[in-house]
């Protein structure tokens, strides 16, 4: 198995990019990942629009989420929409992160066509890469590994892919009970839960087997996974797993400030791959300059509201009307931001004015 980079060759590489800014981005005709990559609703006309507002705004860089079962159902036909979307990316100046597993979300993906929204419900059709239960079962291990070599091997050199994701969130599997109102409300649930959370993962496993088999392909491109909770042991596995160190952070500017003053004792250089919650403070006006000033990369979450349904908080229950405050995302469908000033901070500090 090849080795993790060394501190010198991840900060020789940070130090040949432009800062990379962007988003986490899926097409507003996009439920989830697989309606995102499957033959039947991958919509590159879609995509090629949208991408152009993101780069409108100066961003540079994409994190996207594949899906296994997308590869499953033919192989060679998703490299090739997965190398059209990388086509369309770069065409616009944007090089992308590609997420290979997550732990996020609804745990029982299934191939075909996917639920339509439940009205006012953020994420109501997002699902896991492979499902908790596929991760844990040997049988499918033979398939998972195949899917990490093809897709891995098959872009290991490619200069549109910006880094591999491995891992998304792992052990994260209790979204859709975090975000109940009731929750923090039976504080026994709420302790439980948050034990368990700070357990090793039962999807750990896949995790090293995952870096293992993507280490042997040897990609040109750097191997991450986000640490995005407080559990010490398995930040520390993450961070000694990757070549560059990513994280999550939803919370106001001076939490971000904190967390990247920890993370840069590792002495590697930095990435947050998911940020923007607006009503829990993390808005682009406070947290892009702290960003900007040191040299952390980043991805805010989302970029136009659509069947993800992102502008809602985890905590909203469905059925509402478009809340006054956007949790996520930029822009509506017809190319018109969500607040016009922030759109027009956004370009400021990634000086696309200057480049206009």
């Amino acid at each position: 198995m090849r080795q993790r980079w060394s501190a010198d060759r991840a900060n020789a590489w940070y130090r040949s990019l432009t800062w990379p800014v962007g988003c986490n981005f899926i097409p507003s005709t996009a439920i989830n990942q697989l309606e995102m990559w499957q033959e039947e609703t991958f919509d590159p006309e879609t995509i090629e629009r949208e991408l152009g507002w993101a780069a409108g705004l100066g961003m540079n860089t994409a994190r996207v989420f594949l899906h296994d079962l997308a590869w499953q159902s033919g192989p060679e036909r998703f490299k090739d929409r997965v190398g059209r979307y990388l086509d369309i990316a770069r065409g616009r100046g944007i090089r992308t992160i590609l997420v290979l597993f997550d732990d996020c979300w609804y745990p029982d993906p299934k191939a075909g066509p996917q639920p339509a929204p439940r009205p006012g419900l953020h994420n109501s059709g997002w699902v896991q890469s492979p499902g908790a239960r596929a991760a844990a079962d040997p049988a499918q291990r033979g398939r998972l590994e195949e899917y990490v070599r093809d897709v891995a091997g098959s872009f290991a050199g490619d200069d549109r892919v910006l880094m591999w994701d491995l891992y998304n969130e792992l052990g994260n599997f209790f979204l859709p009970v975090l975000s109940l109102p009731w929750y923090r409300r039976i504080p026994k649930l709420a302790a439980a839960l948050t034990a368990f959370l700070l357990l090793p993962p039962p999807t750990l496993p896949l995790f090293r087997d995952a870096l293992s088999w993507i280490r042997d392909v040897g990609p040109s491109q750097p191997v991450t996974a986000a640490v995005w909770i407080a559990n010490a042991r398995l930040n520390r596995e993450i961070i000694e797993s990757s070549d560059i160190v990513t994280f999550h952070n939803y919370k106001h500017a001076g939490n971000l400030a904190a967390q990247i003053g920890e993370l840069k004792k590792h002495g590697r250089p930095l990435l947050c791959t998911e940020y923007l919650a607006r009503n829990a403070g993390s808005r682009f006006e406070t947290c892009l300059p702290v960003l900007k000033n040191e040299n952390v990369g980043c991805c805010s979450w989302g970029l136009v509201s659509g069947k993800t349904q992102t502008i809602y908080s985890w905590a909203d229950r469905g059925g509402g009307r478009e809340p006054a405050v956007w949790y996520h995302d930029i822009f509506r469908k017809d190319g018109t931001p969500f607040d016009a000033g922030e759109a027009a901070f956004i370009r400021r500090i990634t000086d696309a004015g200057l480049r206009a």
